[in-house]
């Protein structure tokens, strides 16, 4: 019996109550321990799980069930999304709010003590204003905190609770063991503030971070409900979900193109910067392709559609995004590990803080209020969000200048390449073949033969003759009808066009047939140097075949890639270009681009399966290297190289294979894409160094006394908040013109 081999599921779960990067490595080390669970990844900053399942028994419901028992709130992405998109910028400042107006009475006495005044409030009421907001308030973190207990684990909910907790209990013992005589000194205002800081440096936190998420909601935002569907009654408006492939819809002007699909009727302008970045319109003619989320211009077009649901460009491009803001960064893996033991080692410092102080002589008081401190601003909160609002402002701000980021290990890698080296047509060029230079025989007209030429090729979808068909529109030539055509398999054409009898093929051919090339023997010459591919116009005749034209064809290349090549050049990059030209054609394109054939700039006669074995060539000795590729036969080299980018004009497999699409296929979206992946990593090791350090100095100076509570309480809320708001610059970036 043959057993059939199941690909791993991806199931995204949404997750309510993680606080810090703890929590992250407690969810994921109980759903890795979940039978027939290939991997699971936990991301703070979206509140949510990416679990890879091998066995199809594995349900939904029992990987919730696992987060539950965990100590978290399983919500379904769809919830989360809404909740996000739906809620206001003071959403859940409720709490806050409290938190704050208990917690002022509190603390404004204390500004008394500056000239010299003493207006404490009595004992009574300072337990009346800090235990609704100890218990209520500071509730979510005693059951976070509890569920890390019973897991053996330890999270910043746990430090929290332990430490207002401590904090409010000696304030009651001071106050119920005081003389009626002598009013202590309480602690409740510190409890009361620590809970209140942190709530709302959460509060803060969780509207960064619908910041961060700003680039998924735009794009969903693109997708229209509804669609002008042409049905046998007449043009009905239907929800988009309800439209099949081969539908024809009609799009009226400034709405959004509903799905994707070809241009049946009418011609418009349509504005698709919302996949390319470019501001420019784009004409659009019968036959053009249309792209579901861009938006139509001055023109009511009919469209046949040709991708539905998740078939669609936008969807496959919301996917892109999301897979890389929900992946996990290399260097996030070590944040983890440190994570999973840091509060229990926070834990053991908070103790021999406590017996150091008692050993040394302090009062009880005093010790357990720097063991409070070392507590609180131990919180591992900055640790876990240093990382991935990094990678999701970076990912979501390039998605926006039309860089599409697949994987956080691509975005990582790109700062450091060395060698870029790049597929030469329809990546370097344009990729469709011009008719760059025709020279007519002596005595003949250059008008007329290109007229003859274009009229022989009318019928042929050969690239070569649409080059010449499309010449001869540029120039605005009127073309005869041709007669009696028939091609001449691998060779050429023959047709009857006004009263002559016209051959067009290769000067092999025409050779064959009788044709003296020599009329044309140094421009053969000159043009086969610089790697055009020749063919001629020849006219049969009683005397012989006698030649009319001369034709070379060439690729061109794309508008400021030379410009783009130029400036890689100086960022210190190395550059190759891998093309399966003959040496002296790819040399000749090479120089028209800039790039060095004498430098080793240039690898010719390359087959397309050997692409890959050039590329690893490239990585020997460490080096780290970028593959640029647009075709099928690119996608082994994108996947070789350390990076892979794909031109978002090529094809679906090379996009596939590539960590990073280029949608407008420019090539200066390359230097861009280096680019924000610099910044990105910058701001990540940034917001790491500021959250270690923020640990490393401030655990000492509050186990030595120097802090107290409540100012580890603001410390700490505005580490995170801080970390928030430095990877939020990345929101400023732009592509460099």
């Amino acid at each position: 019996m043959t057993q059939i081999k199941t690909e791993p599921q991806t199931i995204d779960i949404g997750i309510g109550g993680m606080t810090c990067a703890s929590c992250v490595a407690r969810v994921e080390k109980a759903l890795n321990k979940v039978p027939g669970v290939t991997s699971a990844t936990v991301n703070l900053a979206t509140e949510s799980a990416r679990i890879a399942v091998a066995d199809p028994e594995l349900t939904d419901a029992r990987l919730r069930r696992v987060i539950r028992d965990a100590g978290y709130e399983p919500r379904s992405m769809e919830a989360a999304e809404a909740a996000d998109n739906n809620s206001s910028p003071w959403a859940g400042f409720a709490p806050v709010a409290w938190g704050l107006l208990l917690s002022a009475p509190l603390v404004l006495p204390m500004l008394g003590d500056l000239w010299g005044q003493h207006w404490m409030l009595p004992a009574w009421v300072q337990f009346a204003l800090a235990t609704p907001v100890q218990f209520i308030l500071g509730a979510r973190f005693y059951k976070a905190g509890w569920h890390a207990l019973k897991a053996l684990t330890g999270n910043m909910d746990l430090l929290v609770s332990l430490g207002t907790t401590a904090g409010w209990l000696l304030s009651v013992w001071l106050w119920l063991t005081s003389s009626g005589h002598h009013a202590p000194h309480l602690y409740f205002e510190g409890s009361a503030v620590v809970i209140t800081l942190v709530l709302l440096g959460k509060w803060l936190e969780a509207r960064a971070k619908r910041q961060t998420t700003e680039a998924i909601r735009a794009l969903h935002a693109l997708r229209p409900d509804k669609a002008h569907w042409i049905g046998e009654d007449g043009e009905v408006d239907v929800p988009v979900d309800e439209i099949l492939t081969g539908d024809l819809i009609v799009v009226r002007p400034g709405e959004r193109f509903p799905l994707d699909g070809d241009l049946v009727e009418g011609q418009t302008q349509v504005d698709e910067s919302m996949l390319t970045g470019e501001p420019l319109p784009v004409s659009k003619a019968a036959g053009a392709q249309l792209t579901g989320g861009s938006i139509n211009g001055d023109g009511r077009v009919l469209m046949r559609v040709t991708a539905v649901g998740h078939e669609t460009v936008l969807s496959r491009i919301i996917r892109l995004v999301e897979d890389a803001q929900a992946a996990k960064a290399p260097i996030q893996r070590l944040v983890d590990k440190v994570a999973e033991i840091f509060v229990p080692v926070v834990l053991l410092v908070a103790l021999l803080t406590l017996a150091a102080w008692l050993f040394m002589g302090a009062s009880f008081e005093t010790a357990l209020i720097h063991a409070v401190a070392v507590l609180v601003i131990a919180c591992p909160c900055a640790l876990g969000l240093a990382t991935p609002v990094a990678i999701m402002a970076g990912t979501g701000v390039a998605a926006r200048h039309g860089i599409l980021i697949k994987d956080a290990q691509a975005l990582e890698t790109a700062h450091r390449v060395q060698t870029v080296a790049f597929d030469k047509t329809g990546t370097l060029t344009v990729g469709q073949p011009r008719l760059t230079q025709h020279v007519a025989a002596p005595g003949q007209d250059g008008t007329t033969t290109l007229r003859w030429a274009a009229s022989v090729q009318s019928g042929s979808e050969h690239p070569l003759a649409r080059a010449v068909t499309a010449a001869a529109k540029d120039q605005g030539l009127t073309v005869p009808e041709a007669s009696e055509v028939s091609a001449v398999p691998g060779r050429g054409v023959q047709a009857m066009v006004e009263g002559r009898t016209l051959l067009l093929g290769s000067l092999r051919w025409l050779q064959q047939e009788g044709m003296d090339t020599a009329l044309w023997a140094d421009e053969v010459q000159a043009l086969q140097a610089q790697g055009a591919t020749l063919s001629a116009l020849a006219e049969r005749t009683p005397e012989g075949v006698q030649g009319l034209l001369l034709m070379a064809f060439g690729d061109e290349p794309k508008a400021g890639a030379a410009e783009a090549l130029t400036a890689l050049r100086a960022r210190g990059l190395k550059l190759v270009m891998i093309s399966g030209d003959n040496q002296a054609a790819a040399e000749a394109m090479a120089r028209r681009l800039g790039l060095r054939p004498e430098d080793g700039e240039v690898l010719a006669d390359v087959l397309p399966g050997d692409k890959a074995a050039q590329v690893q060539k490239l990585r020997e000795g460490g080096r780290i290297v970028a593959m640029v590729g647009d075709g099928v036969n690119d996608a082994p080299a994108l996947a070789a190289a350390d990076v892979g980018l794909a031109m978002g004009n090529g094809t679906d497999v090379a996009m596939h294979a590539a960590g990073i699409t280029l949608m407008r296929g420019d090539v200066a979206l390359v230097g861009a894409a280096l680019d924000i992946s610099a910044r990105t990593v910058a701001k990540i090791r940034q917001n790491l160094f500021w959250a270690f350090a923020y640990n490393v100095a401030g655990i000492p100076l509050a186990a030595l006394g120097y802090l107290n509570p409540v100012i580890a309480g603001g410390a700490m809320a505005l580490s995170s908040v801080s970390v928030m708001s430095n990877a939020l610059l990345l929101k400023r970036w732009k592509p460099r013109d």
